[in-house]
């Protein structure tokens, strides 16, 4: 679950390009799940826009519709039957239609999908997109398509991703494909396979072309972005086989943090999922030099109890993630810390469920991703732990955990009362349209009125009133990084 920050109002959305072009054929494409695989899907619309495809937001006009999906809990892929089921009736109407099921559940039910699934033309794993002309050559010839072979070395560092339902303000980098880590409730080394990381020279070359079309804030993506490691290709285990040259060269996430954060002085730099067992000190001191990156981790913990994160293969205890977080506040003390937690997870006692609950108390997160356990198939944990935790008392848990969130997301919202935070204008507010929405570093929503700033401006809000989860205040000048 390391990368899953699943932002709900974007689930599903059609996504489109930032710019319409000639392209006679039309794309509809939705992506659900995580922020790789909205990143994904613009790799995915940049190789099909060379095959003469224009993105379209309305399914029925559509020649060729894909979903990219996930399958970190089994509602996610529940969602994605029942689009499917959608996508049947449009396809009675318009025949012609080919539908094809994209990223994670694809790799996990391969051609079973096929079998099932009558509407789907086309399964698509996360390594394969490269293979899209030639699977959309076996479907166009009536035969059924499969491609879900995992890669070793595929990064799509040579595709230059098109920007999908952008607002032209902020935008996703991917550095690093698959994970290593093998946490038993995880699907993700199964569905995006072993760990990779992308040259820095493409990394860097894509966020200075966004720089050059006006973007304002990156956010560096990656399964597990700590553990980037670039030593001329290859996978990260085979680190250890690399010549003494390439050992010696080797770039580290917090280099490639530093390399970004000076290349783009002028541009907020985020990223996301961190794992505590490969985060540095090095790369909390590279965040502390640099203004433009910004102060905000987001610290997956998954459980409060040292025994229950053993059975979850985590490589850290809870004392261990204690200690990262005191280095975290000694040396970047106004650093915002959210988390990812599982309830419910097979073999947990009320005394390890009090344990999660008092590491909460210690943080106090900001923010938080909150689930109770959803065996996946396929798993460590399904094959050799029983889910023995009653979904009454899973439910109860997670209401238990919601509920401090709450708590301490007032609490740290609260703490910015008349204080002044820097603000990049995202959009307009949801609630009124006289006012701005944009983030502070340490990614909590502001609000304030538009006056004269218009969106990808850095503005210095002076903090009024808050929510649990939103500022709100009065802008009091404009600002640069």
């Amino acid at each position: 679950m390391e990368e899953k920050i699943i932002d709900e109002t974007k689930q599903g959305e059609a996504l489109v390009l930032e710019n319409s072009s000639a392209n006679s054929r039309k794309l509809y494409l939705e992506s659900y799940g995580c922020q790789m695989n909205f990143s994904d899907s613009e790799i995915v619309a940049s190789i099909l826009a060379k095959e003469g495809y224009n993105t379209t937001s309305l399914m029925e006009e559509a020649d060729l519709v894909l979903v990219n999906t996930c399958s970190i809990r089994d509602k996610a892929e529940q969602t994605v039957r029942k689009r499917l089921e959608k996508y049947n009736a449009v396809k009675k109407i318009n025949p012609k239609m080919k539908v094809g099921v994209l990223g994670c559940m694809a790799e996990r039910l391969k051609s079973k999908f096929l079998e099932e699934e009558k509407i789907v033309d086309m399964v698509v794993g996360p390594d394969a997109y490269k293979d899209l002309p030639n699977l959309l050559e076996e479907v166009e010839a009536g035969r059924d398509a499969v491609n879900v072979v995992l890669s070793k070395d595929e990064t799509y560092g040579d595709i230059s991703p098109v920007r999908l339902d952008t607002n032209g303000i902020n935008a996703l980098v991917s550095i690093t494909r698959g994970c290593d880590n093998m946490c038993t409730f995880c699907v993700v080394p199964f569905t995006r396979g072993r760990e990779r990381s992308r040259n820095p020279k493409s990394i860097l070359e894509e966020v200075n072309d966004l720089a050059r079309k006006g973007y304002k804030e990156i956010t560096l993506l990656g399964q597990n972005v700590d553990s980037y490691l670039w030593y001329g290709g290859g996978l990260k285990k085979d680190f250890k086989n690399a010549s003494e040259m390439q050992q010696a060269t080797a770039t580290d996430f917090a280099q490639l943090l530093e390399m970004v954060a000076v290349a783009q002085p002028g541009m907020r730099i985020r990223f996301s999922t961190s794992n505590p067992q490969d985060m540095t000190e090095d790369v909390l001191h590279t965040m502390a030099k640099y203004k433009n990156i910004c102060n905000h981790i987001h610290l997956p913990v998954q459980s409060g109890s040292t025994r229950i994160l053993k059975e979850m293969n985590r490589q850290h205890t809870r004392e261990e993630y204690i200690k990262l977080i005191d280095r975290i506040n000694e040396i970047i003390p106004d650093c915002g810390i959210s988390q990812d937690l599982i309830a419910g997870f097979p073999t947990e006692t009320e005394e390890d469920h009090q344990d999660t609950l008092s590491l909460m108390e210690y943080v106090k997160y900001y923010f938080g991703f909150m689930f109770t356990y959803s065996e996946r198939p396929g798993t460590m944990a399904a094959r050799k732990l029983e889910d023995d935790v009653p979904e009454a008392v899973k439910k109860r848990r997670l209401t238990e955990i919601v509920d401090m969130q709450r708590k301490h997301s007032a609490y740290r919202t609260q703490q910015f009362l008349g204080k002044t935070v820097e603000v990049l204008i995202e959009r307009e507010s949801k609630k009124s349209t006289t006012d701005w929405s944009g983030r502070s570093e340490q990614s909590l929503v502001v609000v304030f009125p538009k006056e004269h700033y218009k969106p990808g401006d850095f503005v210095q809000v002076k903090i009024t009133d808050c929510t649990s989860a939103t500022l709100i205040g009065e802008a009091v000048g404009q600002s640069k990084l």
